[in-house]
């Protein structure tokens, strides 16, 4: 199947590991440009050339810190410089794990700016260009814990729902303009994120990171994690030519893990 991506832009925020990197390399495999973002230059430019090395178009940089509202002013000018992106992947770090009842004001606000303010600003930012040419793709990288909501991942849990609302809301809004609007929602994917996951998880109960690891496959359907690449494949779905009367809504690529309907 062709996915159309071909000549087309995007912006993948949170590209130096993980989720994004493994979404930008499908993107950049299937021909579209893709320009990195992320908050340090030299693992940009270690990632630029990685997936450079086999990519059909063209890969670019763009450092921002989510977290300072002064250098995503400085990273929107640059790319609005540029070649305007017609995807944009919104995607960052999860925020430390704790109790609802122990989060203050010290920790939300910050965590706030990098994980709802900031993407919300570059995707209202974006918009207009997409508007214009009458296609869009905006894809939210959430958490099962907006379906489900996870233990001792509270913070996560409130901020990445804020998250869903804004895309609901704003895919009504420009679903007559070619562009939509989507989440995906990762259950276990084996990621460095994961990884962190589990060792907290194993100091908190005096288990071994394995023995939790072990635990957690066991309550996966398809009995085991997941790889970040077939995460990655079904966001260059949702983010290519094939996908548009997909918008509105929130994809899951959890083996199974979710049990809700």
């Amino acid at each position: 199947m062709d996915l159309q991506l071909d000549n087309r832009t995007a912006l993948v925020l949170g590209a130096t590991g993980g989720l994004g990197y493994a979404i930008a390399e499908s993107l950049a495999a299937e021909g579209a440009n893709v320009i990195l973002s992320g908050r340090s230059a030299e693992k940009l430019e270690t990632v630029r050339a990685a997936i450079a090395a086999t990519a059909k178009g063209r890969i670019s940089r763009l450092v921002a810190d989510l977290a300072d509202p002064v250098a995503v002013d400085a990273a929107i000018a640059e790319v609005k410089a540029g070649t305007m992106p017609d995807i944009l992947i919104l995607n960052g770090g999860g925020p430390p794990p704790g109790a609802m009842a122990a989060v203050d004001a010290d920790i939300l606000v910050p965590q706030f700016r990098a994980m709802v303010e900031s993407p919300i600003r570059i995707a209202t930012a974006l918009l207009p260009h997409m508007r214009q040419q009458s296609f869009g793709r905006i894809l939210v990288l959430l958490s099962s814990g907006v379906v489900q909501p996870i233990p001792n991942l509270g913070l996560s849990n409130t901020l990445r729902l804020s998250l869903v609302g804004w895309a609901k809301t704003l895919a009504s809004e420009v679903a007559a303009e070619g562009i939509t609007i989507n989440g995906l929602i990762p259950g276990r994917i084996h990621t460095d994120r994961v990884d962190q996951l589990d060792a907290a998880a194993a100091k908190r109960t005096g288990k071994t990171s394995e023995e939790v690891a072990t635990a957690s496959r066991a309550t996966i359907p398809m009995g085991r994690y997941g790889t970040p690449r077939e995460f990655a494949d079904a966001a260059c779905f949702l983010c290519s030519g094939r996908a548009g009367y997909i918008t509105g809504t929130s994809l899951r690529v959890d083996g199974g893990m979710l049990r809700n309907l």
